[in-house]
This record gives structure tokens, C-alpha cells and sequence, in this order.
């Protein structure tokens, strides 16, 4: 167990450090699924962790061996983990608990609002622009997604560029991109030090709309200036979204943030991002499963431990 509590702790460090390398190093696309699929693993596995902390301490209070006709004696000599790292443990999982149940609240009152605003805009198609001097875009996730472009937006931008930007919108619906942020934030709730991963997924998934944008109209240089352009003119205009579209799935919100912008304009004036490297993906992807197969190890350990403590006492005959 003892091992098991590091690499709970260790591992995810080791992907916030990493994080944003695997996003530059990794095709947008590989990266996203890699780094989304690893916050849930690695939040999964530290929550399972506290939970498996929390029970072995359990088993050390005489009511509760008690109750499981647990002898504590037996206990003790077997289990190295002290009764406050378990009460400790226990309060961190109801944090987490708490913080993912709290994001998961908001997530899903955010996609049921958003799918009755989809339903509420004009007309019947997929792109919806709407009378608004703020320049503004973003995708309604929804059954089916919808596109908002503002007129302002639309203003700022050439016919060129309104291409690109409607390229870029309709790769996140049609690529459901709002799920794989919403794992990742949830799995970051769960557990803080995944943070980084979160972000990084976030990056991930605007770069992958920008290579799709970039693909569809045949021109990088134009979309990366679509995108720098559409940054400027949302910086510049007053933000009037709609709330529950709000941080479900949305292209100003990656447009907005200072830092990303020269990285996505960097990567689109690059040529195209090369296939995944399949030992650099194999490795993480190792690195993630060996850490949720050490913490099932140590849940292994502690059903030995509890069926120890549940045997008979042999004493002299």
C-alpha cells in the first residue's frame, strides 16, 4: 500500500510537469484523448487511494472491527499505515467528493441549459448569427449542437476568415469537444494537482479545432490570422454570452487567454502536426495504467489484510 500511496501522488505530478511538452509534442487530437483520459484515470486512482486509506484506518477502531468481527490485534502488527494519515485521507476524499460532485452539478445544469438555448435560437439551421455589436462566437453543445456568431464578430472578420472561424465551431460540435473538457475539469476537481492537465486538455482541444479549421479551408496561414483577428475583436467588444453556455463550449474562451494565443498562432504557421509518436504515447499511456494497477494492488492487499483480521485466533493448544 505504501508504494501505491506514492504513485497516487507521484504520477500525477509527474503529468502536470508534462502536460503542456505532451501537448506541444503530440498531434492535437492524440494529445487531447491522452491527457483527458489520463486526468480521469490518475483522479480516479488518487480518490480510490484515499478511500483504500480511509478504510485500512477504519479496521483499527474497535467498533468498527466490531461490527465486521475484526479482531484489532490482528490488524495492527500487518497494517503500516498510522490511524491519522487514514482520518486524513478521509477528509480529503469527502473534499474531493464534494468539489466533483459540485463541478459535475454545474456541468450538467450548463449542457441542460444549453441544449434548451439551442432549441430557443432563430431558424433551423447549424449556424445562427444573432444581432449583437459584441464580437462574440461560440458552439451550443446540444442534440444538435448549435453555432452563435454575433454580427459584430462577423464585422470584424473577412469572408475568408468567417470561414475559418466557422470551421473552427463546427469542429467542436461535430467533435463533441465539451465532453473531453468537462472530464478533464472534473477529474482536476477531484484531484487539484491535475490542474495543469486540465488546462493543458483545454489548449489541446482549441488546437485540434484549429487544425480542423485549417484542413478544411486549405490555408494555415489564413486561419491562423482568422484566429489572431477574432482574438483581437473579442478582446476589444464588451463579452454578452449567454451563461449556460458558458464554459461548456466555447471558442472566445481559448481566444481570450493571452498566453495560448501565440502558441496556437505559432503551431498553425508551422506545417501540419506529424502522426502520434507511438512510444512517446505508449510510455504515458504505461505510466497512467501502472499507477491504477498499483492502487488496485493495494486494494488487493487490504481485502488479505481484512480477511486476516476476520480468521480465527490460533493460540496453544
Amino acid at each position: 500500500m505504501v508504494t501505491a500511496l506514492c504513485l497516487s501522488l507521484i504520477v500525477p505530478l509527474i503529468a502536470a510537469v508534462s502536460a503542456r511538452r505532451l501537448a506541444e509534442w503530440l498531434p492535437p487530437r492524440s494529445a487531447t484523448w491522452l491527457l483527458a483520459g489520463s486526468a480521469v484515470v490518475l483522479a480516479g486512482a488518487s480518490s480510490g487511494m484515499l478511500g483504500l486509506l480511509m478504510l485500512a484506518a477504519a479496521v483499527r477502531i474497535p467498533l468498527v472491527a466490531g461490527l465486521g468481527h475484526m479482531s484489532v490485534a490482528r490488524v495492527i502488527p500487518h497494517d503500516p499505515m498510522p490511524l491519522p494519515l487514514g482520518l486524513a485521507a478521509a477528509a480529503l476524499l469527502a473534499a474531493a467528493a464534494l468539489a466533483a460532485v459540485w463541478v459535475a452539478w454545474r456541468r450538467i445544469g450548463a449542457l441542460i441549459a444549453a441544449h434548451r438555448q439551442g432549441r430557443r435560437l432563430p431558424g433551423s439551421g447549424q449556424v445562427v448569427v444573432v444581432s449583437d455589436e459584441a464580437a462574440d462566437a461560440y458552439a451550443v453543445p446540444g442534440w444538435p449542437g448549435r453555432i452563435v456568431v454575433t454580427s459584430g464578430m462577423m464585422r470584424a472578420l473577412s469572408t475568408a476568415e468567417r470561414r475559418v472561424l466557422l470551421a473552427h465551431e463546427r469542429a467542436h460540435v461535430t467533435g463533441h469537444h465539451y465532453l473531453f473538457t468537462a472530464a478533464a475539469r472534473l477529474a482536476a476537481a477531484a484531484n487539484p494537482l491535475l490542474r495543469p492537465v486540465s488546462d493543458a486538455a483545454g489548449y489541446c482541444v482549441e488546437r485540434w479545432a484549429d487544425e480542423r479549421a485549417a484542413t478544411a479551408t486549405g490555408d494555415r496561414a489564413l486561419t491562423a490570422r482568422a484566429i489572431a483577428r477574432a482574438a483581437l475583436a473579442a478582446a476589444a467588444s464588451p463579452q454578452r454570452r449567454p451563461e449556460p453556455a458558458l464554459g461548456v463550449a466555447a471558442v472566445p474562451d481559448g481566444l481570450r487567454g493571452a498566453g495560448v494565443m501565440p502558441r496556437r498562432v505559432a503551431a498553425l504557421l508551422r506545417p501540419p502536426p506529424r502522426r502520434a509518436r507511438l512510444a512517446l504515447l505508449a510510455v504515458a499511456a504505461a505510466l497512467v495504467m501502472v499507477c491504477g494497477l498499483a492502487v488496485l494492488e493495494a486494494g488487493l492487499d487490504l481485502h488479505a489484510l481484512i480477511e486476516l483480521a476476520q480468521g480465527p485466533v490460533i493460540g496453544p493448544r
